[in-house]
């Protein structure tokens, strides 16, 4: 079994990524948000252009799939009349940013999303990593905090406070714009320490390999952050999840006709100011259904990298989950839907064989090896 191929950035709109069913091309709305006419637009343009698949990504960005080369340039043509495409690749790469989603127009989580949109448009903004990103969360406590970022504005009882991703302490700042610059200095610290040889990096990684903070960064604890929350009501409208994080085109058509749509990183859609469920295929309104309860990627043959199909085994083992139990179905060694360690892992190794971690990654040594679909629903 050869390894699997780490291409170490990300896809966008400029720069989609294929994948084995053609290209992924991913939308990242701006401050997270949709309106319903971009929402319905996405959804044709995917239906035209694509497979009619969406996927909803970890980092909180839409992805239509199943778009060929040939009618690509088209798809940018449909997105740029939208207002969804950045002026280049340099941009749109460095546009990482994932924003808490409940935020208010005026509110600090707004302004900071504003200007640090801004700031990472200037001509004088960091080349950073492909996957370097930025986690703007400053409600009254953190929500993002298991996102994956590398700098992270979060807020105190009286300040804004920048700190970076693995770090225990951060820096207070008085304003949004303070916060946005406090980052760009943060990042800029990140290259200029080695952070990112070869162009490739993450904040967490650098730190933990011995690299010191500058003082300033150091000065203050960051703050305790919240349970993310379920699909169902919320303040600003109804939260609903989707299966395995893949919605189809008509299922987001019927969505954009009901309310604006913030895009979450807990692959939940934010329906604005809509106060009941809507009852459409693939949508989730009931927190404890298993299947919210599982992280799974493409898997084969979606993913050119993924050794089984994936999801079909994540439908199947669903109802075999004690309550509490969390399983992270990996197509692969990457282990692309949680990079982290989780309680269960399953890594493919060939078709319909995986390998079963407990309590690591997906690149783990595994606890038993080769199961098949029947043998990890008894290991479980």
């Amino acid at each position: 079994m050869s390894a699997p191929v780490v291409h170490g950035w990300c896809p966008g709109a400029l720069r989609p990524m294929m994948s084995g069913d053609g290209l992924v091309v991913r939308v990242r709305a701006p401050l997270g948000r949709l309106t319903q006419e971009q929402a319905a637009g996405v959804a044709r343009l995917a239906g035209q252009f694509g497979n009619g698949l969406i996927d909803v990504s970890a980092r909180a960005n839409v992805q239509i799939r199943g778009v060929t080369p040939e009618a690509h340039p088209a798809l940018i043509d449909g997105l740029t009349a939208l207002g969804l495409i950045d002026r280049d690749v340099a941009a749109e790469t460095r546009r990482n940013l994932v924003i808490q989603p409940f935020w208010a127009e005026g509110d600090a989580t707004h302004r900071t999303a504003l200007a640090l949109t801004e700031t990472l448009a200037r001509d004088d903004a960091p080349n950073l990593p492909g996957k370097f990103g930025f986690a703007v969360d400053c409600g009254p406590r953190p929500l993002l905090q298991n996102i994956s970022a590398d700098i992270r504005v979060e807020a105190t009882s009286d300040s804004l406070f920048v700190r970076a991703d693995g770090a225990a302490t951060g820096q207070p700042v008085g304003s949004a714009q303070e916060a946005a610059e406090a980052a760009m200095a943060l990042a800029h610290w990140f290259l200029d320490t080695g952070g990112a040889p070869d162009g490739r990096g993450r904040m967490a990684r650098h730190l933990a390999g011995g690299a010191v903070l500058p003082e300033a960064f150091r000065s203050q604890p960051a703050v305790a952050g919240a349970t993310p929350p379920a699909p169902g009501a919320s303040p600003s409208g109804q939260l609903v999840a989707l299966a395995f994080g893949q919605i189809t085109a008509p299922t987001l058509t019927a969505l954009a006709e009901l309310a604006p749509i913030r895009v979450t990183p807990w692959r939940m859609l934010l329906l604005e100011g809509v106060t009941e469920a809507p009852a459409l295929p693939g949508l989730i309104h009931d927190a404890t259904d298993p299947r919210l309860a599982i992280d799974v990627c493409t898997g084969a043959p979606g993913c050119p990298q993924g050794l089984s199909p994936t999801r079909d085994l994540a439908r199947d083992l669903a109802p075999h989950l004690r309550p509490g139990q969390r399983l992270h179905i990996s197509g692969c060694a990457k282990g692309c839907a949680h990079p982290s360690p989780a309680a269960l892992t399953l890594t493919a190794t060939g078709p319909d064989r995986f390998d079963l971690i407990r309590d690591g990654r997906a690149d783990a040594t595994p606890e038993a090896v080769g199961l098949t679909p029947d043998q990890i629903k008894k290991a479980l």
